[in-house]
């Protein structure tokens, strides 16, 4: 289906085609009630690489979760993520994006507090009630897109644009997208949703939850570049670009290094989102959620090999022992660094160089760079922890590189996180 999409996609791009599907339910008394599809080059894309993130990492959950006895529930917790993420996608209707995005968070506190203890239910909450909300923000949009004729926001965007209304429901709507994707001052539940089984934070903090409001918000994007709204937003995500590369250097917990970085990245996308290039921060949406999930498997191989322990000062000298994860590592982080030919190099370089040309204060500037070089350090600090040196665990190890399921998931993200 991945595949498929991504043809799809391809086509409709090069053909500038647009496909609505509007199918009726029930009609009670001349009361219509229709379900809504929209299919353009943008949501086909993203379902494509969901898709197929998606797949890869139910595979490697394979291995990773063999030891579970309820591994047939956590498959269906994950499906039943991707089907919210794809009615989320595909809807122009402020409604069933409701319906998605309540999907996404209810399946999200279940996979949280999925290893049941005082420490995962804690995350859960946390993570439950933040994204609250930005639901209850949801709600209110639609409630006051009640004098408008239907639910369907992507025909009055252009023509409302001025419309107090419309700015009341750009701003609530922004309100949503911030808690989603944990802009400050809604941002302290992603580290703690590391608290999930890592394909799961593969899966959510590459391609799906962090990334829904990204996402609404690039369809949203035209009520951002004509009001105050965009000018705060860059403030805030670049803010939380900072913060997130700063707290990653005084970090001890793999995951939850990995977790920062993605905020950072978030931060990024929504910062350049917010001054109008949309194109870039769907680019960029798209390199990030391969090489981060990758990325995050990795991770999750090393820390399923290093016997459920995730401290980065215990590790040391994996090069040695698991050469081929190593390397997968290695790519994923220098994709995420920005180093040049690989996949994170060319939406990253495109975004700094718009920065560089637009019109914009020194300080959003410094946030930028400044941000960017952080990513570096902490990447590289990673690598200097576990890479290189001796091993800082016991004196008998049991490291190895056989994981071959695990291994044919990254793999398959290895070779797309270069292209």
């Amino acid at each position: 289906i991945s595949l498929s999409l991504f043809f799809f996609s391809l086509h409709f791009l090069l053909n500038n085609m647009v496909y609505f599907i509007e199918f009726e339910l029930v009609s009670l008394n001349s009361t219509m009630i229709v379900m809504t599809f929209l299919f353009d080059w943008m949501s086909l894309l993203f379902m494509s690489f969901v898709l197929m993130i998606s797949s890869l990492v139910i595979f490697y959950s394979k291995e990773y979760m063999s030891s579970d006895e309820n591994i047939n529930r956590f498959i269906m917790l994950v499906l039943m993520f991707v089907l919210s993420m794809m009615m989320l996608i595909i809807s122009p209707n402020l409604i069933s994006i409701l319906l998605g995005w309540d999907g996404l968070g209810l399946v999200s506190y279940c996979l949280v507090i999925y290893f049941q203890n005082v420490k995962s239910y804690n995350a859960g909450m946390l993570t439950a009630l933040s994204n609250r909300i930005g639901d209850v923000a949801l709600l209110l949009a639609i409630a006051w897109m009640l004098n408008y004729g239907s639910w369907n926001y992507i025909f009055y965007l252009e023509v409302m644009k001025n419309d107090f209304e419309m700015m009341m429901i750009g701003s609530l709507v922004m309100l949503a997208a911030m808690t989603k994707s944990a802009q400050i001052p809604f941002s302290s539940w992603l580290p703690a949703a590391m608290a999930a089984p890592t394909p799961v934070s593969a899966l959510v903090h590459s391609s799906t939850l962090v990334t829904a409001g990204v996402y609404l918000l690039i369809r949203f994007n035209i009520l951002l570049s004509t009001s105050w709204l965009g000018q705060l937003l860059l403030l805030l995500s670049g803010l939380t670009m900072f913060m997130a590369g700063l707290g990653a250097n005084f970090e001890f917990d793999l995951k939850k290094i990995i977790a920062l970085s993605t905020l950072s990245q978030l931060g990024l996308m929504m910062s350049i989102l917010s001054m109008g290039f949309y194109k870039l921060a769907m680019f960029h949406l798209l390199t990030h959620a391969l090489f981060k999930a990758l990325l995050f498997m990795c991770a999750g191989a090393i820390i399923h090999n290093m016997n459920n322990s995730q401290d980065i000062r215990l590790m040391g000298g994996l090069s040695i022992h698991m050469p081929l994860t190593s390397a997968c590592f290695n790519v994923s982080n220098l994709a995420l660094c920005g180093m040049p030919f690989l996949a994170g190099f060319y939406s990253k370089d495109m975004i700094l160089e718009i920065v560089m040309i637009s019109n914009i204060n020194l300080f959003s500037f410094f946030l930028y760079f400044f941000s960017t070089g952080l990513t570096v350090s902490y990447s590289f600090r990673l690598v200097y922890y576990s890479m290189t040196g001796d091993l800082n665990c016991g004196s008998l190890n049991m490291l190895n590189d056989e994981s071959w399921i695990m291994l044919r998931g990254m793999l398959g993200l290895l070779f797309m996180s270069i292209i």
